[in-house]
């Protein structure tokens, strides 16, 4: 009798420990599709004041069309690659085919303010200043909102990769999650100093 009491404690101590790395790995994962769903927040945002931006600039700039149309259909592709992304986030595929749409439309961004910059008009339009500094301060909330889901991941990753979470990862299906990396163009642009000569 003592000894079946024993064997039936330790059974349960046993089953409580493996319930307790299952449910740390749930409330992981749970808490970088958590942060990805603050991405997709400021991704539609963005999204957005994209069709705004463009049209205020349409109005002066209409020998630049092939510009105006890349930004809308970059901006096309970036929903896409955000909806692919959000149907499963952490997913390598769908994060690489976000971070290249993001930075499709980041480089289409950048040449339409760049253009810009050569109609005087359309530089001093209070609309275009309102529209430019509201896509400033949602690229920042979209860092933001980026870094968290990274460090979401991380996390993740690391609950699920130790010992002896790794071996009831792979039994219980709990695939590692994939960061959502920038672009490398817009990477350089981020890591490299600005130069200032006097």
């Amino acid at each position: 009798m003592g000894s079946l009491l024993i064997f039936l404690v330790i059974v349960v101590a046993l089953v409580a420990w493996v319930m307790g790395i299952y449910n740390g790995l749930v409330r992981a994962r749970n808490g970088y599709r958590n942060a990805f769903a603050q991405i997709d927040v400021q991704l539609q945002r963005r999204f957005d004041l994209i069709p705004n931006l463009v049209e205020v600039a349409r109005k002066y700039m209409a020998h630049e069309r092939e510009t105006l149309e890349a930004v809308i259909a970059a901006r096309s592709a970036a929903q896409s690659g955000l909806a692919a992304a959000k149907a499963n986030p952490g997913d390598p595929g769908a994060m690489a085919q976000l971070a290249a749409a993001q930075g499709q439309l980041a480089a289409g961004l950048g040449r339409l303010l760049a253009v810009a910059e050569a109609y005087p008009e359309l530089k001093a339009n209070q609309t275009m200043l309102q529209l430019t500094e509201e896509l400033t301060s949602t690229e920042n909330k979209v860092a933001f909102a980026r870094q968290a889901f990274n460090d979401a991941v991380m996390a993740y990753n690391n609950r699920r990769e130790v010992f002896p979470n790794s071996v009831f990862a792979g039994m219980f299906g709990f695939q590692p999650a994939t960061l959502l990396e920038i672009a490398a163009d817009k990477q350089a642009q981020v890591r490299e100093a600005p130069k200032v000569q006097f």
